[in-house]
């Protein structure tokens, strides 16, 4: 009788674990065959960094599926008439290369767009302002130089487009790209020159928020601007000389901590790529504190308002 006991035990063990088995493997084929109809569907990414802009964007995605790949979600959907994929890059460069090229080997891309907010340089600018700019950099790409009695020691292997900012060298940097057989050495990444015509077209008369409260407001009206340089490192730019050094050196209009690591990983593979970045901040350029805390929500609604126009007005894959 123990002997029949235990043999029940068993049965009951196996069936129990039978049962998980099956669920198992139904949730993974389920899981694989939703992301195989995911990627038949071509799509357009947008990204952006962190959590307040990503939600703005969400509210208005139609048809919304999320999964989850490598701790990051991915938001399918229908956002201003086209087939999207949202997701959030994280923070920095690596995060942002990191998600980018996640994102690409996962689904059908037919070009990536970043919206989010960053830091002015060009003086001409304001908080509020959005940019849209046609080249990308990374300026904390560099070398920390060695000091001697001549000067900054550089390494030889290296090549500086620019000057430097104390030890700080800037540098090129070198890819492949997938069928070409020679490295290539570059500072700057262009962006998709059809999204960049067609945001030259659909931003003329937009208008944009000023106002974060009923009592708060900026003193002047935001305005788009398309073309310029854009920059990207990884550190949060709070100091005015150095903005300064950013705006003469680069002639860049704006920085930020992802847009350029993007552009980079879009370039290698050979994806269009554009960013639409409003100013929460100047980098160091405000009378006396930073006025991120004030005006990031703001910021990010007035690249809302502008990557709901360029959406709209881009072609659909069919037409292109």
């Amino acid at each position: 009788m123990k002997t029949v006991g235990f043999w029940q035990r068993i049965l009951r063990y196996e069936k129990r674990w039978l049962s998980i088995l099956v669920a198992t493997v139904s949730f993974a084929i389920i899981q694989t065959s939703a992301s195989l109809a995911m990627a038949d569907v071509r799509r357009i990414a947008v990204m952006s960094a962190y959590a307040p802009e990503m939600t703005i964007l969400l509210e208005d995605l139609e048809n919304s599926q999320s999964s989850q790949i490598n701790g990051i979600q991915f938001n399918t959907g229908n956002l201003y008439g086209k087939d999207v994929v949202l997701f959030m890059s994280g923070i920095s460069v690596v995060n942002a290369a990191l998600s980018t090229q996640t994102a690409l080997d996962h689904f059908d891309i037919e070009r990536i767009i970043y919206s989010g907010i960053a830091g002015g340089v060009d003086p001409g600018l304001r908080i509020g302002d959005v940019i849209i700019a046609d080249q990308w950099g990374q300026y904390l790409e560099s070398l920390f130089a060695r000091k001697t009695d001549n000067g900054w020691m550089t390494m030889p292997f290296f090549e500086y487009p620019y000057s430097n900012f104390g030890m700080i060298h800037p540098r090129s940097v070198t890819l492949q790209r997938a069928g070409e057989e020679n490295i290539e050495t570059r500072f700057w990444f262009p962006v998709d020159p059809l999204a960049l015509s067609v945001a030259r077209q659909v931003v003329t008369g937009i208008q944009l928020e000023k106002c974060v409260s009923e009592t708060l407001c900026l003193d002047h009206e935001p305005k788009v601007v398309v073309g310029g340089a854009g920059v990207s490192g990884g550190v949060f730019v709070d100091n005015k000389e150095f903005r300064e050094y950013v705006f003469e050196t680069f002639a860049a209009r704006v920085l930020d901590m992802e847009s350029a690591a993007v552009a980079h990983v879009a370039y290698v593979n050979r994806v269009p790529f554009l960013a639409v970045r409003s100013l929460s901040d100047l980098a160091g350029g405000e009378i006396g504190e930073s006025q991120f805390d004030t005006f990031f929500q703001l910021a990010a609604v007035n690249a809302k308002i502008v990557l709901e126009r360029l959406l709209r007005g881009l072609p659909a894959p069919s037409e292109q």
